[in-house]
């Protein structure tokens, strides 16, 4: 299983020190072969644990143990898979520009066909069975499109990752 934190700083309340240090709290509170990957909370687990319980259990160790208060979105490695593979961005994106959005949440089909009808100018938005997707080009002129955008129009909390590092997740 796959944990992606919501809201990881790199300094301030929100900030992890070291992921090595997170890796042993969380392996300690039962969770089993945990590995984290790069500074902005990804966490590789093993558990027998519902999803339910492993949320709080993540949340809580990470609050009482850090001091960080994150949100926590739970993914399976074929989730992650399927959603690199469902990206609708072809070989004329940029994929070092293109970023896929996760939650748990059940997004409200009105909301959604509202957001997809909007004009982004450069940036595009798409959304699929596993995650929601963004182009973001480096030259776009409104730079509307990100994470906070999409909480607040979807009613959802989600936490963005670029597409290589999605990949990469899946793989570990």
């Amino acid at each position: 299983m796959i944990a992606l934190l919501r809201g990881v700083t790199p300094t301030g309340k929100n900030r992890i020190p070291k992921m090595s240090y997170l890796a042993e709290v969380l392996q300690n509170a039962g969770l089993r072969d945990v590995k984290t990957y790069i500074q902005s909370g990804n966490i590789i687990f093993n558990t027998e644990l519902a999803e339910s319980e492993v949320k709080i259990l993540i949340h809580d160790c990470i609050k009482q143990k850090i001091g960080a208060d994150l949100s926590v979105i739970l993914k399976t490695s074929e989730q992650l898979k399927r959603a690199c593979k469902e990206c609708p961005f072809g070989e004329e994106y940029d994929i070092t520009r293109v970023h896929l959005v996760f939650t748990n949440d059940t997004i409200c089909t009105q909301k959604l066909s509202k957001l997809l009808e909007m004009d982004f100018g450069d940036e595009v938005f798409a959304f699929g069975k596993e995650c929601l997707y963004m182009y973001l080009p480096k030259n776009a002129e409104k730079k509307r499109l990100n994470n906070n955008f999409l909480e607040r129009q979807l009613g959802i909390t989600a936490t963005m990752r670029k597409f290589n590092v999605v990949q990469h997740l899946s793989e570990l």
